[in-house]
């Protein structure tokens, strides 16, 4: 068991966590029972209490049973951050059923390898992303979409300036297969009885790697729960916590950090559809809002803002995240404008958020923290797996309770995700790091080819797969690119047909690629050229153009 990390393991706090033997619905059941009047939500001003919060669980989980779903079915789960999303995610639990959570920036021909590797028969999107789905009932299994329009949840006026997607009232629902969120909850079904307990199937994430389309994460009620309660803990949550909900909630730091925990813990959710810094400082303010959990690039735009000084964020107890190494210089002006250190950490899909997080009170700059509660991290040699020594870089592998089952339909990749090691099961990360001295982590490159883009994982291989879609490409092989805001972004290397060259221009891709995949994915850079570097077996050699494209870009830097 890895152990170097003890001597810097914050005060009071417990190394071992007895996690509930529940299911995630118990946790929203509990304290509904305890805190029926508390506000469990507050979404733009207007409130949700944790009573009506499971009343409306209760009730779309009724209708989702009447609908044929049953223990152990996948539901895809197709929003932005809205009180919907809690209700859908929670209902899909109660129905005994598991949550896919789907990217809202995700388009048809990428939704329909979900509904392809699920066989979901249900989804829940918000009214926003209907036209997407809509195309898509009858293939496949799916046959129910329930549409939600964001809006039906603003109960009271505010003065707080709104996404489209929240002002937009709710449009009729018409087309095959839909219906709409309040004909679902006025349906009245009646509810079966819970059936899952802490080893059942509950979330989906979905993630991906080199060899192909996404894949999902199976994650127990037991794994879920782990994340949840370590989170809580870790940052010191208790019910009169207020969480500022920013990050994506199909995202897994933004699904426990910002809505598993706090409904854990009874503590108030305050929500936001789409980010905008202004509105996110006036709600710390008006709601003393104690505990944000964000990605490096929303602390920094945040904190970049010339009126940030104007508003009050004393009430802040708690600032973390990832996505990103920190800057010095915003974290230096954090503390300046808070008082506190931002707190870096470091997880996967396969471990639904954090596996490793940094000590409140002892924290590093540009670090991904130390293992948390019964985690037992290591570095070993990628090739021989032998175990590295204090300061030797090699791949991090992680095993605890919040470690993933393996992944959906794919038991060869399952096979290759792991490694034992002193008879434990060890989730091999596919990053490359090394710990220092005091066994604080710390990340250097990574095993697997994907691009970090704001935070945003793009999977070159699903870009590529959706490009070939394009009738003028031939060959599309992604690499990252420097980026000065994003980090790093997507550029596609392309060779078009023969019959195409001259006749599309890179602009055209781009503009094509936009109609196809989510934002995120978009190649931001397109270069023609007349083949790609190929090995003596025929692969397209990407790790070559990818050292090509970072060598040249700090040429041109120098």
């Amino acid at each position: 068991m890895f152990d170097r990390h003890h001597a810097v393991w914050p005060e009071n706090m417990p190394r071992h966590l007895s996690l509930p033997q529940t299911s995630l619905y118990t946790n929203l059941e509990v304290s509904a029972l305890r805190y029926p009047d508390r506000d469990a939500i507050n979404y733009y001003d207007s409130p949700i209490t944790f009573a009506e919060l499971k009343a409306q669980v209760d009730a779309l989980a009724g209708y989702l049973q009447a609908q044929g779903v049953e223990r152990g079915d996948r539901v895809l789960l197709f929003m932005q951050n809205a009180p919907q999303f809690i209700i859908g995610y929670y209902a899909i639990l109660r129905a005994n059923a598991i949550v896919v959570p789907v990217n809202p920036m995700n388009r048809t021909a990428e939704l329909e390898h979900y509904l392809d590797d699920t066989d979901a028969a249900v989804a829940i999107c918000g009214q926003e992303l209907a036209g997407f789905i809509a195309p898509l009932v009858g293939h496949g299994n799916l046959r129910r979409v329930v549409v939600a329009a964001y809006s039906d949840y603003l109960t009271r006026d505010t003065d707080l300036p709104l996404p489209e997607e929240v002002q937009a009232p709710a449009a009729p629902v018409k087309g095959e297969g839909l219906v709409s969120w309040q004909q679902a909850l006025a349906a009245g079904e009646p509810l079966g009885p819970l059936l899952v307990g802490p080893d059942d199937l509950a979330v989906f994430p979905y993630s991906s790697g080199t060899t192909g389309a996404p894949k999902g994460c199976m994650h127990t009620h037991r794994s879920v729960m782990a994340t949840c309660v370590q989170g809580a803990v870790w940052s010191h949550g208790t019910t009169e916590s207020v969480t500022l909900a920013t990050l994506p909630y199909f995202h897994v730091t933004g699904m426990q950090g910002s809505m598993n925990s706090p409904i854990y813990g009874g503590s108030l959710i305050v929500l936001m559809t789409r980010w905008d810094r202004r509105v996110a400082a006036t709600l710390i303010e008006r709601y003393r809002v104690s505990r944000w959990v964000n990605i490096v690039t929303m602390a920094i735009d945040l904190l970049s803002d010339p009126q940030v000084e104007d508003f009050d964020l004393s009430s802040l107890e708690n600032i973390g995240g990832g996505g990103a190494a920190m800057p010095a210089a915003v974290s230096d002006k954090l503390f300046q404008l808070t008082g506190l250190r931002y707190m870096e950490g470091y997880g996967l899909s396969e471990t639904i958020a954090g596996t490793h997080i940094n000590p409140t009170d002892k924290p590093k700059a540009q670090c991904l923290g130390i293992p948390v509660f019964d985690i037992d991290s290591r570095i070993i040699n990628v090739e021989t797996g032998e175990e590295m020594a204090v300061g030797e870089v090699g791949e991090i592998i992680t095993h605890g309770p919040q470690v993933f089952q393996g992944y959906w339909k794919r038991p060869q990749e399952t096979q290759k995700a792991f490694i034992e090691l002193d008879g434990k099961r060890f989730f091999r990360t596919g990053d490359l790091g090394y710990y220092d001295e005091e066994g604080y982590f710390f990340i250097v490159d990574r095993v697997k080819r994907m691009i970090n883009a704001s935070g945003f994982k793009v999977w070159p291989a699903e870009v590529e797969s959706l490009m070939y879609r394009h009738p003028a490409i031939q060959e599309s092989c992604v690499i990252s690119t420097p980026h000065a805001r994003r980090g790093e972004t997507v550029k596609a290397c392309v060779v078009l047909a023969a019959d195409q060259r001259g006749q599309v221009s890179e602009q055209q891709i781009i503009d094509w690629c936009r109609d196809e995949m989510a934002a995120y994915k978009v190649p931001q850079v397109v270069e023609f050229r007349d083949e790609l570097p190929r090995s003596p077996t025929g692969k397209v050699m990407w790790r070559a153009l990818q050292e090509q494209e970072w060598a040249g870009q700090a040429r041109q830097a120098c």
